[in-house]
């Protein structure tokens, strides 16, 4: 018996041309039946020479630069008229709390030492209270002069009550090496105990101090004037006088204000140098200047914008835009 030869459907057009051309299907060109889907494919060819077209791709970066460099002109101007809501204006006594940056090559020649007390004293910042520790490991600038002086009167060589057994040029020489010998003691204890050498732990710590003794109310009410009063009413309660302050003030919105604006300050300084893909501190930077600005709300609602409230945004260089609206870091 014959082998059945399954039929399966094939569309007419191509049963036609495969009886009129049989050769048709081994052919390598584009056969009849694709010729359908020509048009389509000549689009997406199209669309995908549009993209590599190097002429448009030099317009949309032309674009992209016209329009980042709008926006920071923008940004500039938005920031000379209403202040940066991070940092604020720069004041010396916030340029105080950061540490001092380093001033290319400086030796050790007098010339240079001359010229740096020079620009010293020109840029000179507000002198820090005598009781915060303005060195390192808790040290005061007054206690360690006190100290220096203190040794050098204990090691002074003694000088000999008989005047013709002792000899001149031996004590002249004996002074001359204690003073060496006291000037180096001096160097090495000052590059210990400076707070340059320090870490951002020690300055952080001493950074507090000061915010505690300048913002402090037992520091304040003593030159500044009480808020505004209220409005009276009669109706009220009387309350009785308020018992005196009992050691230094810690916790006022004021020192915490301060002591915020340090750190923020300080990350901000490091953000700008190294952290543009540091997500976490840009989000810690974020929460430290969102809760300063519910404090300062808090403040000024509070003193209702009286000399407290004045010598705390002057102080610290804040302006409106630290507290007023939406901050988008």
């Amino acid at each position: 018996m014959p082998p059945r030869l399954l039929s399966q459907p094939f569309p007419r057009a191509l049963n036609v041309s495969i009886l009129q051309n049989p050769f048709a299907a081994l052919s390598l060109g584009p056969s009849p039946g694709s010729l359908r889907i020509a048009p389509f494919s000549n689009k997406s060819r199209t669309k995908k020479r549009k993209g590599q077209n190097p002429y448009a791709i030099a317009q949309a970066r032309q674009r992209k630069a016209a329009n980042l460099s709008r926006q920071a002109v923008l940004k500039k101007e938005r920031i000379s008229t209403f202040g940066d809501p991070v940092t604020g204006n720069p004041t010396p006594w916030v340029e105080s709390l950061l540490p001092k940056q380093p001033e290319g090559t400086a030796a050790s020649t007098p010339t240079s030492t001359s010229q740096q007390e020079s620009k010293q004293a020109k840029n000179a910042q507000p002198a820090t209270p005598p009781q915060v520790p303005d060195l390192n490991h808790y040290l005061t600038s007054a206690e360690f002069q006190a100290a220096l002086e203190r040794s050098k009167r204990l090691t002074e060589p003694v000088v000999k009550s008989q005047k013709y057994s002792t000899d001149p040029q031996a004590n002249e020489e004996a002074r001359l090496a204690h003073e060496e010998a006291h000037r180096n003691a001096q160097q090495a204890i000052s590059r210990i105990i400076q707070l340059d050498n320090g870490s951002n732990k020690d300055r952080t710590r001493v950074n507090i101090q000061r915010c505690i003794h300048t913002f402090g109310r037992h520091v304040t009410e003593k030159f500044l004037a009480p808020k505004p009063p209220a409005s009276l009413n009669p109706s009220a309660p009387q309350y009785p006088p308020r018992p005196a302050r009992a050691g230094p003030d810690t916790g006022s919105s004021e020192v915490q204000i301060g002591i915020l604006t340090t750190k923020i300050q300080v990350l901000a300084q490091q953000m700008s140098k190294f952290g543009h893909k540091d997500k976490h501190n840009k989000r810690n930077l974020r929460v430290l200047v969102h809760r300063r600005q519910r404090l300062l709300r808090y403040l000024r609602r509070k003193e209702r914008g009286g000399p407290r409230w004045q010598n705390l945004i002057s102080t610290l260089g804040l302006t409106d835009s630290s507290w007023k609206g939406e901050i988008s870091l």
